[in-house]
């Protein structure tokens, strides 16, 4: 999927979210447990009830893996359900990868030709030679560490390097490698006072931004500060949505919690985009 059409449906939809798919089976309603499949068939409830109030998906892989084999085959049924019947969706990876050349590039290998994802999160820390290999696949993105959401960020992240924090670095260093305009970059929605900072280095690359809701980031402050004239926003919720209930409304509770936010997000854009004009 190429950015433009990203952008076209967030403009369609009036909405930037992005519905995190972090399953966990301790916490789905009892009724689901008795499935063959619990896994799928709790990400197909959500879908089906979410899909008109988002424009991207992301499993974190880890959630899957915890599982084993099932797992992992509940993930492929769902990216491969969400394919086939709603294809407008952006699909993200949340794998964290990054490694030397070669390795690199059988996880991207995985991510976007078996599985066919949308992205990929990479970690950047090995430099060059280990994301390179993601963008070397045409119309998918991947979507590098910058600037996260949890509290360790501070360990290395805004370090000062050389006169400038380590992730400013990160971002100038990155937008010089061959087919950058396919990266992207999560910032986490905690820092939003650091957008304006990030906007001057990355004006047009596409921001995933978890920590809003559960981590206690504020969707105004982002949208404020982090929008530009192609949105550039996804907007990450996961908990938040998933676990709204834990009863057999559980997919009606999530698209109630969406479409809160989906309609904060109608907001921010209705008023960047008035201004704009």
């Amino acid at each position: 999927m190429q950015t433009q059409e990203l952008t076209s449906q967030i403009k369609k939809k009036s909405s930037f979210l992005c519905i995190g798919l972090d399953v966990d089976l301790n916490k789905f309603p009892k009724h689901l447990l008795k499935e063959e499949d619990p896994i799928f068939a709790f990400n197909k409830a959500i879908i089906d009830a979410t899909h008109h109030l988002c424009v991207a998906y992301k499993p974190n892989t880890a959630f899957y893996e915890a599982y084993g084999l099932k797992g992992w085959q509940a993930l492929e049924k769902t990216i491969s359900y969400l394919n086939e019947n709603y294809p407008e969706q952006f699909t993200i990876a949340d794998a964290k990868r990054g490694d030397i050349g070669n390795t690199s590039s059988m996880y991207a290998k995985a991510f976007f030709e078996d599985l066919e994802f949308d992205s990929v999160t990479v970690a950047p820390y090995m430099g060059k030679d280990s994301v390179e290999p993601f963008l070397e696949f045409k119309d998918k993105h991947t979507i590098l560490l910058a600037l996260t959401s949890n509290q360790g960020a501070f360990d290395f992240q805004t370090k000062t390097v050389d006169g400038k924090p380590l992730y400013q670095h990160v971002l100038e260093t990155t937008k010089q490698y061959k087919n950058a305009e396919q990266l992207m970059y999560v910032v986490g929605a905690t820092k939003a006072e650091y957008l304006s900072e990030i906007r001057e280095i990355i004006p047009n690359n596409f921001l995933l931004v978890p920590g809003v809701g559960a981590q206690g980031g504020s969707l105004k402050e982002v949208a404020k500060y982090g929008m530009n004239d192609d949105v550039g926003l996804l907007v990450n919720s996961s908990r938040g949505i998933i676990y709204a209930s834990n009863d057999e409304d559980f997919a009606e509770a999530s698209a109630e919690k969406a479409k809160d936010l989906q309609q904060q997000m109608h907001t921010a854009l209705d008023q960047y985009f008035g201004h704009a004009n």
